[in-house]
């Protein structure tokens, strides 16, 4: 965590996925610091709340370097800190010891639901009146809709993981994304005329619904249309889970690259094949798809 020499707005939150209404709150932060000349910057715990507080493992929306890295981008700075170390802080000492003393806030901003302190006792109520006490400005950021619900990261992992990619990314206000290194396979696709990179997901990370999607790759600076099976090629009797992806119109080894892969929708579940001629009619259709695909997001 960093010093009070600075003087800071702030943004509030665990911000995994970076959706829009994460936005929302970063957005004010940014426009606070812009008009009271202060540095932009976000307060980053190392681990989800939830999962500290309760111990059940809580899958990520984004990995940590993608989420750093696009901050950064965006201006702010990055604010990190353990959450153990806080979770015991009454609320007034979370305020005191932490925004003051620790980040020089002048200006913090946070969702509607923002909890903090000990056992989530303050709220975006009791935040304004502690930041009031002491000169800081609180900006409260409204709940953000759309298709007829809050805009959440839990709903958006419930989403994912039923593979419902387009409304997932509607509320990601990106395409649910990873980054992970290319490992060698069996080299089936290659055999088969559908030469595919394999690749893990990262660690944490949450798992879409096994099958079949539309996806990109993005390398060098270049997106490439692609074809992703999700699951563990039931076909070949096979249980580790993988990404495999056919990349439409790229030829090239990839291997000890690391490239950045977009789901961008469902096609079909995972399915076993009687024969591999099954498997490769199958190939074409789903690549036939994902070349004809019109991406909404």
């Amino acid at each position: 965590m960093s010093s009070k020499e600075t003087e800071r707005a702030v943004a509030l939150g665990y911000f995994d996925g970076l959706h829009i209404a994460h936005l929302r709150v970063l957005d004010a932060a940014r426009e606070g610091a812009r008009e009271k000349d202060l540095v932009p910057g976000v307060l980053l715990f190392d681990r989800p709340p939830a999962e500290v507080l309760t111990g059940v493992p809580v899958p990520r929306l984004m990995t940590d370097a993608d989420r750093d890295e696009t901050l950064k981008e965006q201006g702010f700075e990055l604010l990190n800190a353990s959450f153990a170390c806080v979770r015991d802080l009454s609320p007034e000492d979370f305020v005191s010891q932490i925004l003051c003393e620790k980040l020089g806030a002048k200006l913090v901003s946070c969702g509607y639901n923002y909890r903090f302190g000990k056992g989530g006792a303050g709220d975006a109520a009791a935040l304004g009146a502690l930041c009031a006490a002491r000169g800081i400005e609180a900006r409260v950021v409204t709940e953000r809709d759309l298709f007829g619900a809050p805009v959440s990261s839990s709903r958006i992992r419930s989403l994912v993981e039923e593979g419902r990619l387009e409304e997932a990314n509607a509320l990601l206000g990106r395409p649910l994304r990873f980054s992970a290194p290319v490992f060698r396979g069996d080299r089936r696709g290659r055999l088969l005329g559908t030469p595919t990179i394999n690749q893990y997901l990262p660690a944490g990370f949450v798992t879409p619904r096994f099958g079949v999607y539309v996806s990109e790759v993005l390398l060098d600076g270049k997106v490439y249309r692609a074809v992703t099976n999700v699951g563990s090629r039931p076909t070949f009797g096979e249980g580790s889970v993988r990404s495999e992806t056919y990349i439409l119109g790229f030829e090239g080894d990839l291997y000890g690259f690391a490239p950045r892969l977009s789901l961008l929708s469902f096609l079909r579940p995972e399915m076993r094949f009687a024969s591999v001629e099954e498997l490769k009619d199958q190939i074409r259709r789903d690549a036939a798809a994902a070349a004809e695909y019109e991406k909404t997001i």
